[in-house]
């Protein structure tokens, strides 16, 4: 549905051309020191017209939050906080309204319900994530009272995967890369695809640093089945991998084994080649997972289509896209990845004997 979480919960709301997106916090702790800057920091992450890499769509996405909060303080009462729609092109999508877009929501939406909003596709819109980045940039307020770090960068773009990591220059370029190495290529790559009326797409790695150990459980509710659950709620992503993940699956049980060492008196593994996570709980070392996300799916080249009566058509969409989703959609990610483990902590506290 529209709520994520046990716990701590958010409700989503809004449409892309509606009035506004919103979101509904629940469950969140008391005294937890929390302002608007906290929200609209990670807001700024994912907004449009950033750079030539993002759609031209002007938005403020200023938020304004009308509840929970007295003297900067979290009351323990749900949050609800908005952010206005100012910048909508509805007229840019009327030749949408009878026909489906290759590889978007339009058709399944339609199927299910009967009715769709053609206008940048209504619930179906990547501007539906501005609900969950403001809900994960209160769980990341939580997070930092536990000296959890949740860092995301593109580690892949049209194919290309990347090796070199610095987390210092993921926000000094408009990809969101670590890698500087390749950054000038990597951009030249977008703006050719862009040039072409195409897009891309690539694959984002989060790191979570200082995680506890005794996160998740080992049955239904896996640390590892969550975090790919709320990723892959994120309408562009396709696909999810924990550690060394497909990989494993090429290798002997001898090549792919981790094993235990001591350091300092700690257990740790070899390599972190689970990503962090045992038996469906987290171990203690830093999680790390990988997420594919599609190329952005509305282009200006021509297109092969179908409409609601089922007639074949040629479909040329026009306004305002991405060239490529992936600088926009690791601040998405990490607010997914934030929220789960604060639903987690909490679910550990309520049966912790500690």
């Amino acid at each position: 549905m529209n709520t994520l979480g046990n716990l701590f919960r958010i409700t989503s709301f809004g449409e892309s051309h509606g009035t506004m997106m919103g979101v509904v916090i629940d469950g969140c702790p008391s005294n937890i020191e929390l302002n608007k800057k906290c929200i609209q920091d990670e807001l700024d992450k994912r907004k449009p017209g950033q750079s030539s890499m993002t759609t031209e769509r002007k938005e403020s996405d200023t938020c304004e939050i009308v509840s929970g909060i007295f003297e900067g303080k979290t009351t323990g009462a749900p949050i609800a906080v908005l952010v206005k729609n100012s910048n909508m092109h509805s007229a840019d999508y009327e030749n949408l309204k009878d026909v489906f877009r290759p590889s978007h929501a339009d058709a399944s939406f339609f199927k299910k319900y009967g009715i769709r909003d053609h206008r940048g596709g209504g619930r179906s819109s990547g501007r539906e994530t501005i609900s969950r980045v403001m809900g994960g940039a209160v769980a990341q307020e939580i997070l930092k009272q536990h000296n959890i770090e949740i860092i995301g960068f593109a580690r892949s773009i049209g194919g290309e995967m990347f090796e070199n990591v610095d987390e210092s220059f993921i926000e000094k370029n408009p990809l969101r890369m670590a890698d500087e190495s390749s950054f000038k290529r990597a951009l030249a790559h977008v703006e050719a695809v862009k040039a072409e009326g195409d897009s891309l797409g690539g694959i984002v790695e989060i790191r979570i640093k200082n995680p506890p150990a005794g996160l998740g459980a080992p049955v239904f509710d896996k640390l590892e089945a969550d975090l790919a659950k709320a990723c892959m709620s994120v309408g562009a992503v396709k696909g999810f991998e924990i550690g060394e993940g497909f990989s494993l699956s090429a290798k002997k049980g001898s090549e792919a084994n981790d094993s235990f060492v001591s350091n300092s008196g700690s257990l740790q593994t070899e390599r972190n080649a689970n990503g962090g996570i045992l038996g469906g709980i987290s171990t203690g070392e830093d999680i790390w997972f990988r997420v594919a996300v599609k190329p952005t799916s509305s282009i200006s080249k021509p297109q092969k289509t179908v409409n609601t009566k089922g007639e074949a058509v040629d479909l040329e969409i026009e306004g305002r896209h991405d060239p490529i989703i992936v600088p926009r959609v690791i601040p998405v990610l990490e607010a997914m990845t934030a929220l789960v483990l604060v639903d987690h902590l909490m679910m550990n506290k309520a049966i912790s004997n500690d």
